[in-house]
């Protein structure tokens, strides 16, 4: 993996911008951390706009192999996996977009708890259903900026938080931390399960049927990650036929998740069209990043949101 830092330039950093059609909002962040653009030939670095473009990305790199460092957009970069390489640094937007998309997986979790999906679908006065996020036993699995910024947002609830991630290590509003691999301990018992993760061939279609059948009854699960942890179909059998007590999801399998499919029906299931992040909300925040991460880079400082090639995040 190369450093992540480089030897502090004299000038402006020279960044290309890409791809050709990139917003004018990412040319002012770079600009705004005193850098020049200039021409993909002549850059030594790359801010890449295009949320799922791996082809002009790939040609972009062949035309300039002298790229030094190349910034993604968002958190998530499985699309461009199999273009990271040890020869230059990646940057992600991992951590960009933490507070709000915490903010709607709390969201999600009162909604689920408390009913609102139920009220929300009925035309008439109703029996009073649900419960309280307060005092609740909360898993989330991952422990990346967003959990951070979940676990400081739970804090009002007085919660047991338990948190599953690759490296355990103390984490401020955390009652418990557990390796990886024992996500299924952390199941059985929780209130909600929040799904907070970064998509790797490790973690593709960890919640499955036999997952399910470990979580209680009247647990719901909440998905701010990807839609791919999920087995689609063993999660329709289990809000179908009770084995856990509801779904919000922000992310799908297959995405968007087409007209008619069984989820958009089921009475124990929320859905919002991955909206953890709008364009307004990530547009400031992503800009930020690019603006700071010029300036390191300018300076020889370690860059934010680095991507680790072997973990693939």
């Amino acid at each position: 993996m190369p450093p992540s830092t480089t030897v502090a330039r004299s000038g402006s950093p020279r960044i290309a911008l890409g791809p050709e059609d990139a917003p004018d909002w990412a040319r002012d962040a770079i600009e705004a951390g005193d850098g020049e653009v200039v021409d993909l030939e002549d850059a030594e670095a790359l801010v890449w706009t295009a949320a799922s473009d791996p082809v002009r990305l790939q040609q972009a790199i062949a035309q300039a192999p002298q790229l030094e460092w190349i910034q993604l957009p968002w958190a998530g970069i499985e699309r461009y996996i199999h273009l990271i390489d040890d020869e230059r640094q990646w940057t992600c937007g991992k951590g960009v977009y933490a507070e709000p998309v915490a903010e709607l997986a709390l969201s999600l979790m009162l909604a689920g708890l408390r009913g609102v999906g139920h009220y929300a679908r009925t035309d008439h006065w109703s029996e009073p259903v649900g419960r309280n996020l307060t005092g609740s036993n909360v898993t989330i699995l991952g422990g990346g900026g967003i959990t951070e910024s979940l676990l400081r947002m739970l804090v009002p609830f007085d919660c047991h938080t338990t948190v599953v991630r690759n490296h355990v290590t103390e984490m401020d509003g955390a009652d418990e931390v557990l390796e990886a691999d024992r996500y299924i301990d952390a199941l059985h018992g929780a209130d909600v399960v929040v799904v907070a993760l970064a998509l790797t061939p490790q973690t593709e279609g960890m919640l499955s049927r036999s997952e399910f059948e470990m979580m209680d009854s009247d647990a719901w699960l909440v998905n701010v990650g990807r839609g791919q942890h999920v087995v689609t179909d063993d999660l329709v059998w289990a809000l179908q036929n009770g084995v856990i007590g509801g779904a919000a999801l922000d992310v799908t399998d297959p995405k968007p998740l087409p007209d008619g499919h069984p989820l958009w029906t089921l009475p124990n299931c929320l859905i919002t069209p991955h909206v953890g992040n709008t364009p307004e909300m990530a547009v400031p925040l992503l800009s930020q990043r690019i603006t700071a991460n010029v300036r390191r880079f300018a300076d020889g400082e370690p860059l934010l949101g680095p991507v680790d090639p072997e973990l693939g995040y």
